[in-house]
């Protein structure tokens, strides 16, 4: 069995970016890291360094487990709202919250894709279903459910790699659909046989 990271590893995997996994420290801690098999250094300029899958997972697993509709910013954290949380804190430092880590996510399919495609999702997300879409549809200005108001819930199905995206019927669930479909993913709109609410079903797209 491997060696648990020392304290100041565990720091630098913890402070990764939330989105991107991309870490800061120095090249002798990184390298420690990587020898370690939880960091990558990417061979494109300006070689930064991030998580590997081994990587997330040590982060994850010291982090504690949120409920299934998490608040939206669980100690402090960014998380992108799926829909369904009670406690939100909206306005303009939410805003630039979410087009941070949009333009970080945009970031790591560049550097992550085989190709550098920015049009189509990277293997961060077909990890982390739910929270991909939702941080597509939260940073295209969609509104997420609320206590009271109506708005997209995300949720994740059986099917691999898809996810129910559930929104007012109409325009609001066509308008998610186009902001999905532009964001890289495959929708279909269906109907639940029992309560015959629409809703869509998201893939994200590999070509």
């Amino acid at each position: 069995m491997s060696r648990p990271p020392t304290a100041a590893q565990r720091r630098i995997i913890d402070g990764a970016d939330p989105v991107s996994g991309r870490l800061r420290g120095t090249e002798a801690q990184l390298a420690a890291l990587v020898k370690r098999g939880l960091a990558f250094r990417h061979p494109r300029p300006p070689h930064d360094h991030f998580l590997t899958p081994a990587g997330h997972r040590e982060r994850e697993a010291a982090a504690p487990q949120p409920p299934a509709a998490a608040p939206a910013e669980p100690d402090g954290v960014f998380a992108a709202r799926v829909g369904g949380e009670e406690a939100v804190v909206d306005g303009p430092a939410r805003a630039r919250e979410v087009h941070s880590a949009w333009q970080g996510l945009l970031e790591l399919r560049r550097m992550t894709n085989p190709d550098g495609a920015t049009d189509r999702p990277c293997g961060w997300e077909r990890t982390h279903l739910v929270r991909a879409a939702a941080l597509a549809l939260e940073a295209a200005g969609h509104p997420p459910e609320g206590p009271t108001t109506a708005g997209y819930r995300v949720r994740a199905t059986p099917q691999p790699e898809a996810v129910a995206v559930y929104a007012p019927e109409g325009e609001p669930l066509r308008a998610c659909a186009g902001t999905l479909e532009r964001a890289g993913w495959q929708t279909g709109e269906y109907t639940e046989p029992r309560t015959r609410t629409r809703y869509l079903l998201a893939s994200p797209r590999r070509v």
